[in-house]
C-alpha cells in the first residue's frame, strides 16, 4: 500500500544535530506553519502542551534492536545498556521514520509557534500538530523492570530523578 504525506511545518532552531542529541530534556524551538496551513491554528492558544508528528528526514538505519543510548549521558555505560525492541524506545532508527513528539507550548507569533522541550533537529518536516487534551493523558504509567532499573541506576550515580511514577 502506498500512501502520500507532505510537511505542514518545519521545525528551526540554531543547534547541530550533535547537540541536540545531548540534550535530553530538549529545547526551545520555532514551528514553522507553511503558510497555507496558517488558518488551521486558529484556537491552538490556551493549551500547554502540543503533539508534533514528524518525518524523521535524516535517518539512514532501520535496526529493529537497539541500546537506550539517550542515557549515555547520565553516566550508563554503553555494556550497561540492554539491547531491547526500536518500538520499546524512543530511537529515531525505525521501520518507518515517523516521530511523535510531546512538547511544551509556549506562544503563537502568526505561523509560528514557539515551542520547548523540542527534541527534533533543525529543518525536520512536521506532518501533523495536535494538542494534548485530556483524553491522552494516561491516568497510570508503568514502566518494564529493565527501564525502571536504569533509571534508578542514573539516580543512585548521578543524583538525577528522571521522575519515573
Amino acid at each position: 500500500m502506498d500512501f502520500i504525506v507532505f510537511p505542514v511545518a518545519i521545525v528551526r532552531h540554531e543547534l547541530s544535530d550533535e547537540e541536540l542529541r545531548k540534550k535530553f530534556e530538549g529545547i526551545r524551538a520555532r514551528v514553522e506553519v507553511l503558510k497555507e496551513y496558517e488558518e488551521a491554528l486558529e484556537g491552538l492558544e490556551g493549551f500547554s502542551h502540543l503533539i508534533l508528528v514528524s518525518y524523521l528526514n535524516k535517518v539512514d538505519r532501520k535496526p529493529l534492536k537497539v541500546k537506550p543510548k539517550r542515557l549515555l549521558e547520565f553516566g550508563i555505560n554503553l555494556n550497561e545498556l540492554p539491547e531491547v525492541g526500536v518500538f520499546c524506545t524512543d530511537s529515531p532508527m525505525r521501520p518507518n521514520p515517523i516521530g511523535i513528539s510531546v512538547v511544551r507550548f509556549i506562544e503563537r507569533k502568526g505561523n509560528v509557534l514557539i515551542i520547548d522541550n523540542c527534541d527534533l533537529f533543525n529543518n525536520t518536516p512536521i506532518l501533523d500538530i495536535k494538542p494534548l487534551t485530556l483524553d491522552k493523558i494516561p491516568e497510570k504509567v508503568f514502566f518494564p523492570e529493565w527501564y525502571s532499573a536504569l533509571i534508578k541506576l542514573i539516580k543512585d550515580r548521578k543524583g538525577i530523578d528522571l521522575k519515573v511514577i
